[in-house]
């Protein structure tokens, strides 16, 4: 890499870090109960510990972090991997339905399992994330079948089918939660939404096996993704097999939605905004546009948390919806930017 290009990459990296790392210690010290940043770090190392600060930050404040570091994590690298395979920058999980089939999945998974397992019992953890990618694979099932032409996947096509696939999701998954008991629609409607309020360890622990495993397989596949960027018959004159490449950074891709999903439900255009941003910044590689794009990401989704929590006060905003508010305005420029 030469030297501008390591120094611009660095320079992302620090600038990206100092954000979430400000972002964690106003969400950390800063509440209905202000902790000192003393206090913090006595609580954090075990020093002279309290019962109130345990309780505040181990139960409350630092799940929702780490959550919301990992959903944007996962999101972001998601996101740029689907864009890499369907050679458009306006492709993402949400946008092509992958997020409302995995919905689906999980508002199924409420309904079968309503008020004989509870939403925070290990069982359900462990499995909604199962669920999950049953949903979004099938989405990613039906997106395939009808986005292909003459055996080709039309980038264009694939839009228009992911949003068609998306909304008969979202149909169904309405359908399915007015099914549901008063209390679990409830749940279902707020999980919806794309909220981290209930984020515990459990959610994390579920989390964790499905990014450790799927990320550097992804980050692996960087160099297939560039040479993918060709024409189809260009990237197999070059000895990459496209069709089982593009098969295995779908399931991994839709692996990472899933489990985010599971865990925060249906947080949107983070997968969209985050690689466009990674790739203003070092370029169209995807060795760096992978590992930038988790920690724009990661920025998204921790800062989105903590304005819905603090800007809203007392009233919460679900994550979700503060991403959207900021996505929607992106999106239209990116609309406009692909017109011109």
């Amino acid at each position: 890499m030469p030297e501008p290009q390591r120094g611009r990459l660095w320079a992302v990296i620090f600038i990206s870090s100092i954000i979430i790392a400000a972002s964690v210690y106003i969400s950390l010290t800063n509440g209905a109960f202000d902790i000192s940043v003393i206090d913090v770090v006595k609580t954090l190392l075990r020093l002279d510990p309290v019962h109130e600060h345990d309780l505040v930050i181990f139960d409350f404040r630092l799940p929702r972090i780490v959550i919301a570091l990992l959903l944007g994590l996962g999101l972001g690298i998601a996101g740029a991997v689907i864009q890499g395979i369907a050679r458009n920058p306006l492709a993402d999980p949400g946008m092509l339905g992958i997020n409302a089939g995995a919905g689906t999945a999980m508002v199924l998974f409420m309904l079968l399992f309503q008020g004989s397992i509870t939403g925070t019992g290990w069982l359900s953890i462990m499995a909604m994330p199962l669920f999950g990618l049953v949903g979004g694979l099938t989405a990613v099932i039906l997106i395939l079948w009808f986005a292909q032409e003459r055996g080709q996947l039309d980038s264009q096509r694939l839009i228009l089918v992911g949003i068609a696939i998306g909304s008969g999701f979202s149909a169904i998954t309405l359908y399915l939660s007015l099914k549901m008991n008063p209390s679990d629609f409830e749940m279902a409607t707020v999980w919806l939404t794309g909220s981290i309020y209930n984020a515990n360890w459990r959610y994390i622990s579920a989390m964790i096996p499905w990014l450790v495993l799927l990320i550097p397989l992804l980050w692996a596949k960087s160099r297939v993704l560039d040479v993918m960027q060709l024409q189809e018959a260009s990237s197999m004159g070059l000895g990459v097999d496209v069709h089982r490449e593009r098969k295995i950074l779908l399931l991994g891709s839709v692996g990472l939605v899933s489990a985010c999903v599971a865990v925060s439900g249906s947080i949107g255009f983070v997968g969209l905004i985050a690689p466009h941003i990674a790739r203003r910044l070092v370029g169209l590689h995807h060795k760096r546009v992978i590992p930038i794009s988790g920690l724009v990401g990661m920025a998204m989704v921790v800062v989105g948390d903590l304005i819905g929590k603090t800007v809203f006060a007392p009233a919460e905003l679900p994550v979700g919806i503060v991403i959207s508010i900021i996505g929607v305005p992106y999106f239209i420029f990116l609309l406009l930017k692909n017109r011109m």
